[in-house]
This record gives C-alpha cells, structure tokens and sequence, in this order.
C-alpha cells in the first residue's frame, strides 16, 4: 500500500520542483478558500472525532488539540494566506563566488523532496504541513492518529481537491487512510521515496520514529519550558509573563511547565506567582523550600518526576533556586531543549542565560509561548525541532529546503 503512496508522491515532488512562486502561491489560496467552503462538512468530520475521543477517554489537552470550531478553520485558513505571502526560499541563491579559474560557483535552495509527516491529534497540522510543503516544493505523506481520521479524511480531500483546481497533481499531498500501526513503521522504512520523517506527537511517537526509521528523522516538539526569574526581575511584569505562558494554552509545547525563582525574592514573589494565577485554575508542585514559602490549597508538594513532566494542562512547578547558576544547572537537567527563558533586569545575567542554555529558543522578558511560527514570522510551522541538525526551532519554509551547488564554467577541464 504505501510504495504506492510513496511512487506517487516522489514523482509528484518532481513535477513541484517546476512550479513557480506565481503557481505555488495561487494554489495555497485556493486550498484556503476550500477549506471555508468545505466548512460544514470538515467540522460534522470533527465533530465525530472529538465525540469517539471523549468515549474512548481522551484527555482534556488532546480533546483541546483535536477540536475544530469555525474560528479555528478561519485561523488555519488565514496561516495558508500567510505562508501563501510569503518569500519562496526555493530557488534563493547564496555564497556565490566566481573562483580563480573562472568557475563560477554558487548554493541554490531546492525542495527536500518527499516529507513523511506523522502526528497526533491535532487536525490543523493536516493544512499546515500541506501549505509549507507545497509552498517549499515538497511533496507530503501525512499520517494522523486514529483519534483524528474523520477529520483528517475531510480535510484532505478538500486540499486535494483544491490543488487539482489550481491544476497541480493532488499526488502532491498523500494520506494514510488508516488507523493500522504497522503502517507508521513501514513509513519509516520507505527510504527510497521518503526523504525526512517528522514526528509531531508525545515523547513515545518520537523514540519509535528514531529508533525504527531508516530515513533522517526531525524530532521535537515535546516542551517541558522553563522561566527563571532572577533578583532584579520587575516583579509584577514577571507574573503577568508567567500567566500567559501557562494560561494562554496550557496544551501545547510552548506552555510553561517550571518556575524557577531566585531565593532572595522568593518569599515575596511566590504568594504573587500563587495568588495571580490560582484563579484561573492553576495547581502547583512545589519542592520543599517553595512549597515552605506559600500556603493556598492549590500549592501541593513536588513528586519525584514532576519537573521532568510536560503537563499540558494548568499545572506548574516551582522551585526556589540559589541563582543563576542554579537555574540554568537545573534547566540543563530536566529541559527538553524546547524553550526556556530568563526574566531580569541585568544583562550580564541575560547574556549569560543566552550564551549557557542550549535551548531551540531562548527568552528574555517575554512568555515561552512565542515559539510559533506564526510568531516568528515564519508563517505556520511543520514541526518544532529541539534537536541540532539540520533545523532548530519553528520549522518553515527555509527549514524545508536544502541545497545543491551549481558550478557553471566556460568549457572547463580539471588540470
């Protein structure tokens, strides 16, 4: 079954690499205006699935990420216009020289080829993935999870059916119509006609993919996010930036899951942290020393692994440390590499934090929940990679890309 897929989508990736910016871009807004129109069909889909996961006892973060609403389509529509506006990287050239000998030497960015993409629970990576793919001339093997399979099946054939309008091969976007997981293992096998495999999903999807995969895998995504508030932090600019990390969306890799405080503050900042964010229904796991500075009923003490634990939901832990050092000696522990930030007023500290955590983003004085690639100003992103080659953080456009060289000479010959 997938070789089939897999042949048809390589030859796809073929014919992407002779779009133009002007076919590429036409098309993107065509996928968008399908999906409005396909509005009442995609959201009856989704409706099914939110509906079966609440049966099959899915968790409130997952029910959250799978949820499709009229807004939210409106939000993904709008990320295809995004992406749909902005710089093509194909085709950009970069350190061009022409050498002594008259050679004429440059790197041209060229699409990856064939990306097999597989994911959990949240339908909106469907279009996103779909959109940067196309945009970055890629063609795109898409595996969801079972839990969003009605979903995925609507939204797909919308997106199919635009690009046959725009007349490009729908080859260009395939879907594993199946919720069999023998085949996410035959996809990680397809080296012959994939070219890389994302995975977008919990800790567990990651280690298969890396340890089952004969093709370059892109892991990421899974945040377990820091904020180290240090003594000359502005304490109350602080709060406010810890509320939106962990409340904006408390079930995506973004949110803040620890709170690090300096201990010279720490009496008087974390009765402000507890109070300001209780009310909005967030629960804390405190280490002793915390746990010994505050009283509320929200506050209970820290288990053994919870600051190794990406919550996805409205809990967050606090620890008072002795410092910077302490921060970021903490962080280096128990961080997944996603994205862990400083609040403070001294910059040594700051460029400190900056230079030592080795993180996919950084921060200082603002919330974790930045890392996006709309934020960024990348458009929608097909992944958030936390590891070292060949990406780091949002992936988008330029991330999807890799490079040939082209040598162009005047009839040379090597002496």
């Amino acid at each position: 079954m997938l070789i089939e897929l897999g042949n048809k989508a390589k030859l796809a990736s073929r014919k992407l690499a002779r779009l133009t910016t002007d076919q590429k871009n036409a098309a993107i807004h065509c996928m968008a205006d399908a999906l409005l129109a396909d509005q009442a069909t995609i959201l009856a889909a989704n409706a099914k699935d939110v509906e079966k996961g609440k049966a099959n006892g899915l968790s409130d973060a997952l029910v959250d990420r799978l949820m499709l609403n009229e807004k939210r389509l409106a939000g993904i529509a709008d990320s295809l216009r995004i992406v749909a506006n902005l710089p093509d990287p194909v085709g950009e050239i970069f350190e061009e020289e022409t050498l002594p000998n008259g050679l004429h030497v440059r790197k041209q960015r060229v699409p990856l080829g064939v990306l097999g993409v597989i994911y959990e629970a949240r339908p909106n990576v469907t279009v996103d993935v779909a959109g940067l793919a196309l945009k970055s001339g890629n063609a795109v093997i898409l595996r969801g999870g079972s839990e969003t399979l009605s979903s995925n099946r609507a939204l797909v054939a919308s997106l199919q059916r635009a690009l046959t309008e725009s007349g490009i091969t729908n080859d260009a976007i395939q879907f594993i119509d199946s919720p069999d997981r023998a085949l996410v293992l035959e996809l990680l096998h397809l080296r012959d006609y994939v070219d890389m495999i994302i995975p977008r999903g919990g800790a567990g999807l990651h280690e298969f993919c890396r340890d089952n995969s004969l093709i370059p895998v892109i892991t990421g995504g899974i945040g377990i996010c820091h904020l180290f508030v240090d003594d000359t932090a502005d304490q109350d600019a602080a709060v406010k930036i810890i509320h939106n990390a962990k409340t904006q969306r408390p079930s995506v890799c973004n949110a803040l899951d620890t709170v690090l405080v300096h201990h010279s503050i720490a009496k008087e900042f974390l009765p402000k942290v507890v109070e300001h964010l209780a009310p909005s229904g967030v629960t804390f796991r405190a280490e002793p020393l915390a746990a010994g500075m505050v009283s509320h009923e929200s506050v209970a003490p820290a288990g053994e692994k919870d600051f190794d634990t990406e919550w996805l939901s409205l809990v967050l832990g606090l620890k008072v440390v002795d410092g910077l050092d302490k921060a970021m000696e903490h962080i280096a522990t128990h961080s997944t590499a996603h994205s862990d930030g400083i609040l403070t007023r001294t910059d040594e500290h700051a460029q400190r934090f900056i230079a030592e955590v080795d993180s996919a983003a950084v921060y200082v004085n603002a919330s974790t929940r930045f890392t996006d690639g709309t934020e960024l100003g990348l458009g929608a992103e097909v992944a958030i990679s936390t590891q070292r080659l060949h990406a780091r953080g949002p992936m988008a456009l330029r991330e999807l890309t890799t490079y040939k060289w082209v040598i162009v000479g005047d009839w040379h010959v090597r002496k």
